[in-house]
């Protein structure tokens, strides 16, 4: 048997509590249901700011030993309005009506997914999700509901290359929306510029062969002659022809 010891949560301000666990075979040395009883109890006092704080604190350490920690949805926490950060290479659009059918949906069913994002010095720089996180900022109710706050999960830190982070943000909206060609072709030239293949790009973006070669070339070309100057269109000189004389 092994020496139970006491594992303490942290439930901010100066409110801790301890669990006793087996050191060899990790099973609770007490029942659970008591003691975790008095660590909601004491959850629920806090302030909310400092109750937000703890739930992702404790959802951490539940991520942490999850048989789906390789799953970023398997952790999802609230931050700060503030604190996420649009791209600044999404190409998704979404027509008004649209947006407005999003705003009914968060508004009428909550938040059912998440803001996918990944973690800077500066915040959360959002990889899917920008119009969910738009909603947040621009309907005051749902803001108030959401206390200035929005649910996030944070992809797997073997993605934050960037053209890693762009392949993903493409992957999960390419079926939704509509993505603007232009926009679409800046990507697939700064993926090529970041030393991706042609048939690379295609695997990670979910096209086909001809479409990156299309998508390469709109932009490719007018690049190709953004330094050149061209003469006026071409116009047309109107000849006086003689009338035709039938016999």
């Amino acid at each position: 048997m092994g020496t139970p010891r006491r594992v303490t949560f942290k439930l901010g301000g100066n409110v801790t509590h301890q669990l006793g666990l087996d050191t060899q075979t990790g099973t609770v040395a007490t029942d659970i249901s008591e003691p975790c009883a008095a660590l909601f109890d004491a959850l629920d006092r806090l302030a909310p700011e400092d109750k937000i704080a703890t739930l992702n604190e404790l959802r951490a350490m539940l991520h942490a030993v999850s048989p789906f920690a390789d799953e970023p949805v398997d952790c999802v926490r609230w931050v700060p309005i503030d604190h996420v950060l649009a791209n600044d290479y999404n190409p998704n659009t979404v027509a008004p009506p649209e947006m407005r059918l999003l705003e009914h949906s968060i508004a009428e069913d909550g938040f059912t997914q998440p803001i996918v994002v990944w973690e800077t010095e500066e915040g959360f720089e959002v990889v899917d999700g920008f119009h969910r996180s738009r909603v947040v900022r621009e309907v005051a109710d749902i803001m108030d509901r959401l206390h200035r706050y929005m649910p996030v999960t944070v992809i797997n830190d073997t993605r934050l290359d960037r053209g890693d982070r762009i392949a993903a943000t493409i992957r999960h909206n390419r079926a939704r929306g509509k993505h603007r060609v232009d926009a679409m072709s800046d990507i697939v030239l700064e993926l090529r510029r970041r030393n991706w293949s042609n048939k690379k790009i295609g695997k990670e973006l979910g096209m086909d062969p001809d479409e990156v070669l299309r998508l390469a070339q709109i932009t490719g070309l007018a690049e190709m002659f953004a330094d050149r100057d061209f003469s006026e269109a071409w116009e047309a000189e109107l000849v006086d022809e003689p009338e035709e004389v039938i016999d």
